[in-house]
């Protein structure tokens, strides 16, 4: 069993974080300047802007700690990458569900990124300490993917999910009431001296629980590929903080790129058997790296060369 490790240096962790709070500031400098109103042009070059950053960083990693560790850290930033992609057309299921104004968007966004970046390390923290102290797990988290795989693959195209029917929403009127209309960018407003919660507040508030629940998914994913803790994390995070770039592209891109989502549930059961045979026979980082970017290459080159008859 590969060990659960923190092997980088301070340094490489404080360089990190000077990083992320940067990006998060220009992230929300250039994206509050549209007011929501981003084109698909705009989006992209963001995008791409995002995936350099990212590629630069990794490449800071390996002249700082060696090839091994970047190339986890690339793998495990293009998995979480790809299992973004699909967290992002719940997010537009979820803003069309509670009619969020698009001048509006890019705050719950900012948010609901935030609220990830800390509770990303949370679960990376208990993942990786619940591998060090049961070595067993990592089959329970392997199977957890087969699972999510092959729940995916036999997920009927109209099959959506309702965010009405949320959980934590249901709890959460339970306890405070929704007005039905928004008040500009508030959370919550303050009427005959009683405090309620905006639409605003609820979107964020599913939001903030959908990547809960894909987070149940991406740690384990990514556990499968490195056990370093700052390559867990710094991977995830890179992933997080170009999303709300990604959700404007893909928001003008929806319904383009139909067999995306099996491409990701053939990455999940690879990543799933990876950790179940880890014991056995373990697959190298490099060919891990290029089966993944294969598998995401040939479903979206499958989209566009043969969509499906609806979508033609």
């Amino acid at each position: 069993m590969e060990p659960v490790t923190t092997s980088v240096s301070v340094a490489l962790w404080m360089a990190f974080w000077i990083v992320v709070l940067v990006a998060l500031f220009v992230d929300l400098a250039v994206l509050n300047k549209h007011h929501g109103h981003v084109s698909i042009k705009e989006a992209a070059v963001m995008v791409c802007a995002w995936i350099s950053l990212a590629a630069v960083f990794g490449g800071a990693i390996w002249l700082a700690e060696g090839p091994r560790h970047a190339l986890e850290f690339y793998t495990g930033y293009v998995l979480e990458y790809s299992l973004s992609v699909d967290n992002m057309f719940v997010f537009i299921l979820i803003f069309g569900y509670f009619a969020v104004p698009h001048d509006l968007q890019p705050k719950v966004l900012l948010w609901g990124i935030l609220g990830a970046v800390v509770m990303r390390f949370l679960f990376i923290f208990v993942g990786i300490q619940l591998i060090s102290a049961f070595s067993w797990m990592i089959y329970v988290f392997g199977a957890l993917l087969i699972f999510t795989a092959a729940k995916m693959l036999l997920q009927k195209e109209d099959e959506q999910v309702d965010p009405g029917q949320s959980f934590i929403l249901k709890l959460f009127k339970k306890i405070m009431p929704v007005k039905a209309d928004y008040h500009g960018e508030n959370f919550f407003v303050k009427e005959n001296a009683k405090w309620l919660a905006t639409p605003l507040f609820t979107a964020l508030l599913v939001i903030e629980m959908s990547d809960v629940i894909f987070a149940l998914d991406s740690i384990p994913a990514v556990l499968g590929i490195t056990r370093d803790t700052f390559l867990v994390y710094s991977s995830n995070i890179f992933a997080i903080i170009g999303l709300r770039s990604l959700y404007f592209l893909l928001s003008g891109m929806a319904g383009k790129f139909p067999y995306l989502k099996y491409g990701i549930s053939v990455i999940l059961f690879f990543v799933g058997v990876k950790m179940l045979l880890s014991h056995f026979v373990p697959v190298p980082v490099p060919l891990s790296l290029g089966i993944i970017v294969l598998v995401l290459a040939l479903s979206i080159v499958a989209s566009k060369l043969f969509p499906p008859q609806e979508n033609a």
